[in-house]
């Protein structure tokens, strides 16, 4: 896998380039609004699925799962907002279940504690319980009981790679995440991330031996940050240097927050990919 030619090395960069180049919310310009307008076609959208929300698995107050189901005894996604571990919610993301729902895939969404109230060791271990209680429920939410396949975004792609190893986790479509923390490490966003090097290591899935024999999709939006678009490529390498069921893919002119429209509409290249990984998983 080829590193996106104007992808520079974090190492080289000053602390202000480093905070810059992994900052979204400047580099695209009304993302804001853009966020905002998420969060209130995802009120709408819970509003028509109101009978399986906030389904408690954990004692902390965001431990919820939110279930949609599109038919009985369909097959699950999970979905892991983003907002680098300390920020947004899962009620800001419902709306993207619209595409998945289209092709009769149940959508849950997780919510999880946020830093500094949680360390990533704990959001990790909390993604992993939600799993455990989730698919424990399925067959009572009306979906499935052959495993799920999850995905997220931002640093719920992170998660998304954490959550592989679970083992009713058939599959994942990690969505411009972050594989590798040193680099989160090393700037701003860890005033309240708190990582240090020994967290940071376990917690890089582009840093582990190995990795899940599990097909993983990995996108990133061909106008995202040069350090994200690397981030993408570099674990997409990493796992194919492993023999690990991988594919990489690139969305044409798409940067970090228009690359999740691609996951809304029925037709969109993740939605797409999302059903494939179902079809290559399917078990009896």
């Amino acid at each position: 896998m080829t590193t996106p030619f104007d992808a520079p090395d974090w190492r080289t960069m000053s602390q202000e380039e480093r905070d810059l180049g992994l900052n979204n919310g400047v580099a695209v310009t009304g993302s804001a609004d853009i966020v905002a307008g998420w969060e209130r076609r995802s009120t709408e959208v819970r509003g028509m699925h109101r009978d399986h929300l906030d389904l408690r698995y954990g004692p902390r107050e965001r431990n919820r799962v939110d279930f949609l189901r599109a038919r009985d005894k369909g097959p699950t996604l999970l979905f892991i907002h983003g907002g680098y571990w300390q920020a947004r919610a899962k009620e800001v993301f419902t709306l993207f279940a619209e595409g998945p729902m289209a092709h009769g895939i149940n959508v849950a969404l997780i919510g999880y504690t946020l830093a500094p109230e949680a360390t990533l060791d704990e959001i990790v271990a909390e993604i992993h319980r939600g799993i455990d209680f989730l698919t424990e429920q399925l067959p009572a939410l009306g979906g499935d009981d052959k495993g799920i396949v999850v995905s997220g975004w931002s640093a719920g792609g992170h998660l998304t790679a954490m959550a592989l190893a679970h083992p009713r986790v058939r599959a994942g479509m990690a969505i411009s995440g972050i594989y590798d923390l040193e680099p989160i490490r090393h700037s701003y966003l860890n005033v309240k991330l708190g990582l240090d090097e020994a967290m940071s290591r376990r917690n890089s899935p582009v840093m582990q031996p190995g990795g899940a024999m599990k097909p993983l999709s990995l996108v990133v939006g061909s106008a995202e940050l040069p350090l994200l678009r690397r981030q993408t490529a570099e674990f997409a390498g990493h796992r194919a240097r492993f023999g690990l069921p991988v594919t990489y893919e690139e969305i044409p002119g798409a940067d970090h927050f228009t690359i999740m429209n691609e996951l809304v509409a029925p037709s969109g290249r993740i939605t797409t990919l999302i059903r494939q990984l179902f079809e290559r998983t399917v078990t009896t």
